[in-house]
């Protein structure tokens, strides 16, 4: 008997003898085995800022015998919170406020807030930290410095960037791509050795030329350099590198599963440029290399030729737009926006382009299944949230999805700011009524249901067949920005990258 309860509620697996769920993970203090954290806005008077707890598994506010009426994360006090980065492997999120810059962690294994990272220097338009929780990065668009914090050593490291507003880092933190709005180049930070520690941009000639700064400037801990081609190899096979190599607007990039890969994100059109693409980039090491062997090192044009196979160094053009991405397997799925001409004015359309990354292409369209495909209308250049679901489902949320061009021209649906595609067949279903922007995506993976924050409150969706789940028992006072599956199998539960 004692078995079969503990299945069910997690109360009863406590009292089993049991402290743990799965993946040797603590037994919460709330005993809930299924749980969706919501990062609310103005839940009060006093307040500016809380972070509910529902039960994903029966979808309600309360415990299951309604003997505790709510859960929350004690001790967060923080204004506005507005994104949370999921790391349910580490049993740890880490919520941003944008009413007071604070970027809090939030232990998942004890339900606390654990303090502030301090150093962020000013709102950050865009900040991540590393999933060993080594390290920060963070961008301040309005001061325009990138922050370099490392954890481990308490220390801060600011760069002056003008027009910085993104980064984007791989799964294991080990590299981070910061974007400047409107600007060809992609910067990334490097820590240097202590044999490195006088010798950056102005130093011997086997130092790339585009160190863009370093901190401090005497005896450098960090630099910020532009990512460049290598031109030659010297007597010694030390590389001399040349010019930066220049992309279309970039504005993010995704990461292969190792980290190994970086697909720069080109806005192209949506944001002012000539071509939205997928530029496929290696990592190691960060000065991009589009070839080996023979000390003959290609200059920066071989990233804007045309991908020839399989591998890297090459651009994909991309026909719907590139704004965000998200990578499964040898699939790439593109979210981007269209401009359109509609009555004399440029509006936008919402596209999906999936790319085949074994061939780097794009998978040629069928009669039934266009390619890219027609989902919700967005804002150019503006920020989507994506994710994996069950049933084979792919989610993707819209802001301002009614500034498009299916409003503008009377179509009789898809005004609603969240599709879901099936991605066995990839057809697309774009989710009805409009209910305000999609700012959240949670996959409760298992049970076959998503959370949402749309229009500043909590749905659900059943992931077989996009029906709504009656929600009247998870919905808050105040505005939900973001919600996070906090017992999710992997790290890849998560919109936030």
């Amino acid at each position: 008997m004692c078995a079969a309860v503990a299945l069910v509620v997690a109360g009863a697996l406590a009292g089993c003898g049991s402290t743990t769920y799965f993946a040797g993970r603590n037994l919460p203090p709330s005993g809930l085995t299924h749980r969706v954290m919501i990062a609310v806005q103005n839940p009060s008077i006093v307040s500016k800022g809380t972070l509910n707890i529902v039960d994903a598994y029966y979808d309600i506010r309360s415990s299951y015998d309604d003997k505790i009426p709510s859960f929350a994360i004690s001790g967060y006090s923080s204004s506005l919170p507005i994104t949370i980065q999921n790391m349910p492997e580490e049993q740890e999120g880490m919520v941003y406020g944008s009413g007071d810059g604070s970027l809090i962690p939030v232990s998942y294994a004890h339900e606390t807030a654990n303090g502030g990272v301090s150093g962020l220097n000013g709102l950050s338009s865009s900040v991540f930290a590393t999933r060993n929780g080594s390290y920060v990065f963070a961008a301040n668009q309005a001061s325009a410095v990138f922050t370099v914090i490392s954890q481990v050593g308490g220390a801060s490291y600011p760069f002056s960037l003008p027009g910085v507003y993104r980064v984007s880092t791989n799964p294991g933190g080990s590299i981070a791509l910061v974007f400047v709005q409107n600007s060809p180049y992609i910067y990334y930070p490097i820590r240097l050795t202590g044999a490195q520690t006088t010798a950056y941009s102005g130093g011997p000639s086997t130092w790339p030329k585009a160190a863009w700064d370093c901190e401090p400037q005497n005896e450098p801990a960090w630099c910020l350099f532009q990512a460049q081609s290598p031109d030659k190899l010297d007597t010694k096979t030390n590389t001399y590198y040349g010019a930066p190599l220049s992309f279309d607007h970039p504005v993010k990039a995704v990461f292969s599963a190792d980290g190994g890969t970086a697909y720069v994100l080109n806005c192209g059109p949506e944001c002012g440029g000539s071509q939205a693409s997928v530029s496929v980039l290696p990592v190691s090491p960060m000065i991009f290399l589009t070839g080996q062997g023979s000390g003959q090192l290609p200059t920066a044009s071989a990233l804007s030729a045309p991908c020839t196979g399989s591998g890297s160094g090459c651009t994909i053009p991309v026909p719907g737009g590139a704004t965000n991405a998200l990578v499964t397997n040898s699939t790439l799925y593109v979210v981007g926006q269209q401009p359109v001409q509609v009555q004399g004015q440029t509006l936008f359309a919402g596209n999906l382009t999936v790319l085949n990354l074994l061939s780097n292409s794009v998978v040629p369209a069928t009669p039934t299944v266009p390619n890219p495909a027609s989902i919700s209308d967005g804002v150019p250049g503006g920020v989507s949230r994506m994710l994996l679901a069950d049933d084979n489902t792919l989610w993707i949320a819209m802001t301002k999805c009614t500034n498009g061009v299916r409003l503008a021209t009377g179509a009789s649906s898809g005004y609603g700011c969240l599709t879901m595609v099936n991605t066995t067949n990839n057809t697309v279903t774009m989710l009805e009524p409009y209910l305000g922007d999609a700012t959240g995506i949670a996959a409760v993976t298992g049970l076959h249901k998503i959370y949402t924050a749309e229009g500043g409150q909590v749905y659900i969706y059943s992931t077989v067949d996009g029906t709504a789940i009656d929600n009247q028992y998870v919905t808050v006072t105040g505005v939900a920005y973001d919600v996070a599956y906090m017992d999710a199998e992997t790290d890849g539960d998560n919109t936030v990258y």
